[in-house]
């Protein structure tokens, strides 16, 4: 025995490491899904991930492998498919469209192949071989449709589709016994997005019964602008035929006054799909962003993989699969594909949807179907329909509005409510006396029950929540924490405090309408005021406008030079006591003009005065372009020396979140870091960042985050409402920017509450009657012991600029140039006048005023005599050069 044994423990380790090796089959799974359902395709892999993860023990362990492709291109199905076949695949999830060739053209393939094709959307074909679809087969579900009518008793209705698939699920309403009842057919197209002309035309024919058969997206659009038109009234009926009707969020029509009723295979509320849900959000951070639940084919998804997931481990001859690639272009099939149909078949579980069975053709049997009505609260169920008894229940009970008005009246009834000690929402009262039961607490929330208490005649005791926490979803933990976790345990019936109401809350939890309406800010220390600048005399105007100015300066100085040499009547005797001078002189010279330009800037005047109409003009238009430029420079600088500039390091969180030197948080674990978390921004997924990086930032409660404010170069992220009475009570703080958001404080519940509307409706009093608005003044100033109204917040003062003072420029631009207008009129009528009485050329007269005028050096202009003293005259343009060359 002792030289066999080496030999037998060989054999033994060898076993186990085969059997080990066996114990876990990769297996993988396609998937062929539309591009234009992104959502499905990640369910698929989510799903995948999910049983594997919760089935670690079996045997079998799943792989996906996906494609996407355009459906409505056979070809490119067609290749997608062949691909999937050569990856040795065990089984074809898809595809999710609608049916049609592309569907057909799959299922002939598989077939060829008798590769095992698992579906999950309408498909009225009923021949094939190795499919299976969890869709309820559509006869099944026209039945139930015509059933309902006939319950209902509607004789005339019209029906709303909006495309030919949605008219092919109703044929047998279309064709079954019209002498029963009559309807009409209106078509929505899926792209426009105006259905109001339509929704008149019906309206004006007076139907009141509608049957509803749309995608989500086109429901959607209908009801909003149904109830815009007027269509969501009372006497309106509306029967909705799409299986995610719990995807669309009907809230606003819950007090409209309209019947909707419509059909699901699932409760959304079940807690077997509640966990699912959170099962997807804590393993994977993909959200699906359009949908608040998930949806009917999400659902359906998840149910076939779990079940084709257990087939196979059920499956005796799991270990012994011997997946091979398929080539479609061969004749080689894969004879196991049959036999895993076959275990399929005979599989059952209890899935999202219901219990899953399926018969001998691959379709789902003996399956419920809830007939819905939309209500007050929530979507309720009022009948079923089971797929073996083939008959509609109706389990609504007729009741008079009396009866339901007293078993939903909240008089006499009691509640345990619980709240959190935050200033001023809710606190111990600060006496020396000791004191119990709900007497020790005082706030805004404690007196907004008291109020609603007295409106609608119930009793209630506060407890306090110890750890201050309004409520997250503990991943790890798999539970809600805080006061939400209270009202999930039911520990308390209501919770009110500043909680807010987010999506991740109401998920597990119903609120009331927002009492108080708020959003994220940022608390910071007020702004401290600038030092004054050596140079602030430059402060009232733009750099731009004081350039402008000393342009401005210089043209005009240079314009009255021009206009000066140009206009006769600034050519002047200068010996007045000499009746016939030999020559004229200019006072318009560049340095004079210059000194003109100048003095009048200043406001002091020269001694010059100009004669001429241009110049005059040109100086009229200088002096009012002054006036105003002087007047608005003295009226700015006042304002600047008067009032203090404050300076803020940032202005909002794009330009916190970007600086390196002021450090910011928020409360940890708090809605304010949720809405960060969630956020689609690239800015606010930076600050997330920041603040998950630098957890010592983060605080316990408001109180320490306002400390830090005070005491540390911090910024400190919290709602508007609470900045609001931090502000009140210190005047050193305030709130920098706009509110990053809007959202509102509610009561919490547990779900489909009967005494939400109740509440609902007394805060609606409370906000009409303005008690609200009072408890607020109350809490927030009226208790708060700060006095920051009476320090006057300094504004600050803006340089003016073109836009401003830019009409001026304007002004002076225009007189400038009807000023150059004028002088060349004034040397045109000269010019003609003295042509005339010398019996001249006006041409020649004209080229020497010009020629003159190009002379720039010369400042004395000769006296041009008669012809009939061409030589005098001479002699005398002689004496004056020469007097001329003297004065040089």
């Amino acid at each position: 025995m002792s030289r066999q044994s080496p030999l037998i423990y060989s054999l033994l380790l060898i076993a186990i490491l085969i059997n080990i090796t066996e114990q876990k089959r990769h297996l993988k799974i396609g998937g062929l899904f539309d591009k234009n359902k992104e959502e499905t395709e990640h369910a698929f892999r989510l799903a995948i991930d999910l049983i594997n993860a919760k089935h670690t023990s079996e045997t079998i362990h799943l792989q996906s492998v996906v494609q996407s492709v355009d459906s409505r291109n056979i070809l490119a199905v067609s290749s997608a498919t062949c691909s999937l076949f050569g990856l040795e695949i065990v089984g074809l999830f898809g595809p999710n469209s609608s049916p049609g060739g592309a569907s057909k053209h799959i299922q002939a393939l598989c077939d060829n192949k008798e590769m095992p094709l698992i579906e999950i959307h309408w498909d009225p074909n009923d021949g094939r071989n190795n499919v299976i679809n969890l869709h309820p087969h559509p006869e099944i579900i026209e039945d139930v449709l015509i059933e309902i009518l006939q319950a209902y008793e509607w004789k005339k209705f019209t029906i709303v589709y909006d495309d030919n698939e949605s008219l092919a699920k109703i044929n047998k309403l279309l064709v079954y016994k019209h002498n029963e009842y009559s309807f009409g057919l209106e078509e929505l197209d899926k792209n426009e997005e105006n259905y109001r002309q339509i929704m008149y035309k019906i309206k004006k024919q007076g139907d009141t019964h509608f049957v509803l058969i749309c995608s989500v997206e086109t429901l959607e659009k209908f009801f909003k602008q149904a109830q815009q038109v007027g269509l969501l009234v009372e006497n309106y009926h509306y029967f909705i035929y799409n299986f995610d009707i719990q995807t669309i969020d009907m809230e606003t029509y819950q007090y409209a006054g309209s019947n909707i009723t419509s059909i699901r295979f699932f409760d959304p509320n079940s807690p077997k799909v509640f966990e699912f849900e959170q099962e997807l959000k804590d393993y994977s951070n993909y959200r699906f962003p359009t949908r608040k639940m998930i949806s009917f084919e999400t659902a359906l998804l998840y149910d076939a993989v779990n079940l084709f997931h257990q087939a196979l481990n059920d499956s005796r001859s799991s270990n012994k699969l011997n997946p091979k690639p398929l080539y479609c272009d061969s004749d080689y099939t894969w004879e196991e594909g049959s036999s895993i149909i076959n275990i399929i078949k005979m599989k059952e579980i209890d899935g999202l949807t219901g219990p899953v069975r399926l018969d001998s053709k691959g379709f789902r049997t003996n399956f419920d179907v809830q007939l819905i009505e939309l209500n007050e609260i929530n979507w309720i169920t009022v009948g079923y329909y089971n797929y073996l008894e083939k008959k509609l229940r109706i389990t609504r009970k007729q009741e008079n509005k009396d009866q339901q008005s007293d078993e939903n009246s909240l008089r006499n009834k009691s509640f345990t409510i619980i709240t959190v000690l935050t200033p001023p929402y809710g606190q111990l009262k600060d006496t020396t006396t000791q004191l119990y039961g709900n007497d020790r607490f005082e706030g805004f929330g404690i007196d907004l029950i008291h109020e609603l208490s007295l409106m609608l005649g119930f009793n209630y005791t506060f407890t306090l929540q110890k750890d201050r926490a309004n409520g997250n979803y503990d991943r790890k933990r798999r539970k809600w924490t805080g006061m939400v976790g209270a009202v999930l345990s039911g520990e308390a019936d209501l919770a009110i405090g500043d909680l807010t109401i987010t999506s991740e809350r109401e998920e597990a939890v119903d609120f009331t309408l927002p009492f108080m309406t708020l959003g994220i800010g940022i608390l910071y220390r007020k702004p401290k005021p600038v030092p004054p600048s050596l140079f602030m005399f430059t402060s009232p105007f733009s750099g731009e406008v004081w350039l402008l100015l000393g342009v401005s300066y210089l043209c005009v100085s240079f314009s009255l030079f021009v206009l000066g040499r140009l206009s006769p009547a600034e050519w002047i005797n200068p010996y007045p006591c000499t009746e016939d001078p030999d020559h004229l002189t200019n006072q318009f010279s560049l340095k004079n003009s210059l000194w003109f330009a100048i003095g009048s800037l200043m406001q002091q005047g020269t001694e010059i005065a100009p004669i001429g109409i241009s110049t005059r003009m040109l100086a009229g238009v200088w002096w009012f372009f002054t006036l105003i430029m002087v007047s608005s420079y003295t009226a700015n600088l006042a304002a600047f020396l008067t009032v203090e500039t404050l300076v803020t390091p940032f202005k909002n969180i794009e330009e916190l979140a970007t600086q390196k030197e002021i450090k910011y948080g928020a409360k940890a674990n708090g809605a304010t870091v949720n809405f960060f978390r969630d956020s689609k921004r690239d800015i606010h997924k930076s600050v997330y960042s920041y603040m998950m990086n630098n957890q010592d930032l983060m605080t316990n409660d408001n109180e320490d985050g306002v400390w830090k404010v005070e005491n540390e170069n911090y910024a400190f992220l919290m709602e508007s409402t609470s900045i609001e009475y931090v502000m009140e009570k210190n005047c050193s703080l305030t709130q920098v920017g706009q509110r990053l958001d809007d959202k509102g404080y509610g009561i919490a519940m547990k779900k489909e509450a009967k005494y939400r509307q109740l509440l609902n409706s007394a805060i609606l009093k409370l906000k009409e009657n303005g008690k609200i608005t009072s408890l607020k003044i109350k809490w927030w100033k009226e208790k708060n012991s700060g006095d920051c109204d009476s320090v006057v917040s300094k504004g600050a003062v803006t340089a003016l600029t073109l836009q401003n003072v830019g009409g001026v420029f304007l002004v002076l631009g225009v007189g400038t140039f009807m000023g150059l207008l004028m002088v060349f009129v004034e040397i045109t009528f000269k010019s003609y006048k003295r042509s005339k009485k010398e019996e001249t050329k006006f041409k020649q007269e004209m080229r020497e005023e010009i020629e003159f005028f190009l002379k720039f050096k010369k400042s004395v202009k000769p006296i041009k005599f008669s012809n009939n003293s061409v030589e005098s005259n001479a002699e005398t343009v002689d004496n004056m050069d020469n007097f001329y060359n003297e004065s040089r």
